[in-house]
């Protein structure tokens, strides 16, 4: 049940469920966070997996889930059309692989943006390298919509390492601070890496932004409204015991869908808060969705399915459907034209 507001600046709020509830141009934001213990020789849990639903392990059991991975937890080769994915690392790491050739491990801040387009299929795997402690792993993924005229791009694998990606830090009049991460859109002149090139994003007019907010117990930060009168924008408060923004104060955990065309005044409670934001122009065209296929039409959709069985998106180059990396292996992405990227760390 989603509470309509009285409220000039909060419009309605919406419980935070598994997952978040989205509006155009996103389609999905799922918040991942796993306590998982010690790993094994396998890059998996050195835990027993009795009791667990392998392989559809989506209960929080002990802190932690192994999702779709019946060794490493994750998820193993699985396909998209029609839309991108923004992933999060903000801790733990992720073992990428896709119908491409590309590859990829990142973590610990690090960000991968991946246009589906007219298809690929990709597996994400959470190894646990560590053998002596746990290994938490946290994470967001948003999809974020294609119109109609990119729905069949070409798909596209980028990286946004954490040590490109700006962070924005204010100190209020009280000396407490606010710092904003900032994976898209522009704020007080500092700009992310850009986007896929087809991507939603990638148009000016679109105005999304997708911003991480962390706030010191106590401190304010004032949003400033979004450049477009259209823009869409979602507040996710998921770590803090308040959050007023403006006259509203919100005591739970939860989506806040608010007014973009003026400033938010923001200030955390008696705890540390931090909030995920994410604003856009809404593109406006019918969503039909299957899984992980999101298309206009019920047409297009039958399509996808008759062309994945026939092409395979281009077919699964690895020896497993959960590939993971070895061990030793630091942060890196390999793309499929052969380049490589290796990062400290």
């Amino acid at each position: 049940m989603i509470a309509v507001m009285d409220k000039p600046i909060v419009q309605k709020v919406a419980p935070l469920g598994f997952p978040w509830v989205t509006a155009d141009p996103f389609l999905f934001c799922v918040h991942h966070l796993d306590h998982y213990p010690a790993g094994n020789e396998a890059l998996g849990p050195a835990a027993s997996l009795a009791g667990r639903d392998l392989g559809m392990d989506f209960t929080l059991k002990d802190g932690w889930r192994m999702y779709h991975g019946t060794v490493v937890p994750g998820f193993p080769q699985h396909p998209h059309r029609g839309f991108e994915t923004v992933t999060i690392a903000r801790r733990g790491l992720i073992d990428h692989s896709d119908s491409l050739g590309a590859a990829a491990r990142f973590g610990g801040g690090d960000v991968q943006w991946l246009t589906a387009g007219a298809g690929i299929v990709h597996s994400e795997m959470f190894p646990l390298l560590d053998r002596e402690r746990p290994n938490t792993a946290e994470l967001f993924q948003i999809w974020l919509n294609l119109p109609a005229a990119d729905k069949m791009a070409e798909p596209h694998f980028a990286m946004l390492w954490r040590d490109a990606i700006p962070r924005v830090e204010h100190v209020d009049a009280t000396g407490k601070r606010a710092a904003i991460t900032l994976v898209a859109g522009e704020l007080e002149g500092k700009r992310p890496p850009s986007p896929p090139p087809r991507s939603w994003a990638s148009r000016e007019d679109s105005d999304v932004a997708i911003w991480t907010i962390e706030l010191e117990p106590g401190a304010t930060f004032t949003l400033p409204p979004a450049r477009g009168a259209h823009t869409a924008r979602t507040l996710f408060f998921f770590e803090g015991d308040t959050l007023r923004l403006g006259d509203h104060e919100q005591r739970e955990h939860g989506a806040i869908f608010v007014r973009s065309d003026r400033p938010i005044s923001l200030r955390a409670g008696a705890r540390r808060a931090e909030i995920l934001m994410l604003q856009g122009r809404p593109i406006g065209e019918p969503v039909v969705q299957h899984g992980p296929f999101v298309m206009n039409s019920r047409a297009e959709i039958l399509a996808t399915f008759a062309d994945y069985q026939e092409t395979g998106f281009g077919g699964w180059p690895w020896p497993s459907d959960d590939p993971v990396h070895a061990r030793d292996e630091g942060r890196f992405a390999r793309h499929a034209n052969g380049r490589v990227e290796r990062m400290p760390g």
